[in-house]
């Protein structure tokens, strides 16, 4: 199985067991070994007191992003430590974007950077990641010994 299937296999098997990032309706469009991007529409339930995305919807979407970027070479990975800094207010109605990225790998730990922009290019937060990887895969592969 090459890399780019492994990551599309994977994402495939996450998404259909990630019941929170389908019911705010988050798709995926792009998926690579240690990569991911992912878009979410800003509905009027997500919007807080200022009339703006609610904070957690914006961490939401960064952290779905970082999972299927961590998960992407079929191995369990989880979230270790997050942080997020929020730069501009998202609208109602905005499609946003998060674009993960494996900024670093070692052993069972990795780095991820996740950018969450607007449709007009502002950039709304900054998410760094750092992944754990745990014991089990989300799907077997040939030749593995079970």
């Amino acid at each position: 199985m090459t890399p780019q299937a492994r990551a599309a296999k994977s994402a495939e098997i996450m998404m259909a067991q990630d019941p929170a990032s389908r019911e705010l309706g988050m798709q995926i469009i792009d998926i690579a070994p240690g990569a991911a991007s992912m878009t979410m529409r800003v509905t009027p339930k997500m919007l807080n007191g200022h009339q703006t995305c609610h904070g957690g919807y914006i961490f939401t979407l960064a952290d779905s992003a970082f999972a299927f970027a961590c998960n992407s070479y079929n191995r369990m990975t989880v979230a270790q430590q997050n942080q997020i800094t929020y730069i501009a207010p998202a609208k109602v109605d905005e499609l946003l974007t998060a674009t993960a990225t494996e900024t670093a790998m070692a052993g069972r730990s990795g780095v991820y950077d996740v950018m969450v922009s607007a449709e007009d290019g502002r950039t709304i937060a900054t998410m760094r990641g750092l992944s754990r990887t745990i014991k089990g895969q989300l799907f077997p592969e040939e030749g593995d010994i079970t």
